[in-house]
């Protein structure tokens, strides 16, 4: 699984602090990691450490990493995020996870595909109980989801302590029904803050909206 809108528009959305410590859990190909490394690149003490469970991926996350500009701040491990949590002593200040969702589904014949787009790997609960332990009383917990796994996703934090905080319901054209719905989650429970995002005008003609969260990811926009 390659570069594609959902891990953009996660990685240009969330927040992150000023010299944060950082959790990217599936990172893939390292997407999401270089993305937010590029967003905090004059923060030089923010680290980012990155978890992938397939090998393959991991090999080419560890070799984009290495080509970057950013390298000596982001730390790949090849491990579930299941074996790697218990082993973390120190917390973070913000998770991140474009996280697999299809459930119940055709199941992909190329192993690597499965892990990336099936849930079995990671379910909710998983995520949230490992966020639950891992951030820190101030840190945030930010995924996109499709429209029904996002708000089953926030009915089940509140029984890990975490809760809505921003949300972004994204429609790839005006007319379209909401498809993916961003979300941060935090420790202390506030009115959540929900907004609306539509990509396309029409097909290739882009909002003004996308380009202004998306532009310092692409060549040509």
């Amino acid at each position: 699984m390659k570069v594609g809108t959902d891990g953009i528009l996660l990685g240009a959305w969330a927040s992150i602090s000023e010299n944060a410590r950082i959790l990217d859990v599936g990172t893939g190909t390292g997407l999401l990691a270089l993305m937010l490394a590029q967003r905090s690149q004059l923060s030089e003490d923010t680290i980012i450490d990155a978890v992938e469970i397939d090998y393959d991926a991991y090999c080419q996350a560890t070799d984009n990493v290495k080509s970057s500009p950013w390298s000596d701040r982001i730390n790949i491990f090849h491990s579930s995020i299941q074996d790697f949590s218990p082993n973390r002593s120190k917390q973070y200040d913000v998770i991140i996870s474009n996280p697999p969702f299809f459930e119940n589904a055709y199941k992909a014949s190329q192993a690597s595909r499965t892990l990336a787009r099936h849930s079995d790997s990671l379910l909710q609960t998983d995520l949230l109980q490992i966020s639950d332990r891992l951030l820190k009383p101030n840190g945030r917990l930010a995924v996109i989801y499709p429209t029904d796994l996002a708000h089953n996703f926030l009915n089940k934090a509140e029984a890990f302590n975490l809760f809505g905080d921003r949300q972004v319901n994204v429609k790839p054209t005006p007319k379209s029904a909401i498809k993916r719905i961003l979300l941060e989650l935090s420790k202390t429970k506030l009115p959540i803050r929900e907004t609306l995002l539509t990509i396309e005008e029409i097909k290739h003609i882009y909002t003004k909206d996308y380009i202004n969260l998306v532009k310092d990811f692409y060549l040509n926009l």
